[in-house]
């Protein structure tokens, strides 16, 4: 009598390995690829939530007075957007005092925004916003946060009638 094996024996052929081992490779790099792609749209919607403020800020610094409420788009990463003065002041005050410091390790030469946590803003942590009263908007809090709700954040830039430069508060 003839003994059988009861046991099955799967056999793959060299193509069938190889072609698993190729869709594997191609999955992982599509991921990778999906991921990058998705950094780089937190990174165009930071430079375009600076191209913007930078924009309704020189149109507000133009105007005699005026005043005006926008809402910005910002990956939900980024908490909070503050502003800071580090040239004028070596400490801070008010009811963000407990960062001072730590968005301070993210301040370079003259910037005046700081996203918050540090790392979030993806490679921008910080910049400068031109035509603003650094001073006299962190007069009372320095630095001055404003928190970002569901990916998005709204400022009241204002210029007061006789002032050189506006205040985003």
């Amino acid at each position: 009598m003839e003994r059988r094996d009861k046991l099955g024996q799967m056999k793959l052929s060299f193509g069938m390995i190889f072609s698993i081992i190729l869709i594997i490779i191609f999955l992982g790099f599509t991921f990778f690829a999906i991921k990058t792609l998705l950094g780089m749209n937190d990174a165009v919607a930071v430079g375009k939530f600076y191209d913007s403020l930078q924009t309704d800020t020189d149109r507000a610094w133009q105007a005699s007075q005026g005043s005006q409420e926008e809402t910005y788009k910002l990956p939900s990463k980024i908490k909070k957007v503050c502003f800071a003065d580090y040239i004028n002041s070596d400490v801070g005050s008010g009811e963000n005092i407990d960062l001072y410091k730590e968005l301070r390790l993210a301040h370079h030469i003259n910037e005046n925004v700081i996203f918050f946590p540090l790392g979030s803003g993806g490679g921008m942590n910080s910049m400068y916003i031109e035509h603003i009263d650094i001073i006299k908007m962190t007069q009372d809090n320095n630095p001055i946060c404003f928190d970002n709700l569901k990916g998005k954040v709204t400022l009241n830039i204002e210029k007061e009638y006789g002032s050189e430069l506006a205040i985003i508060n």
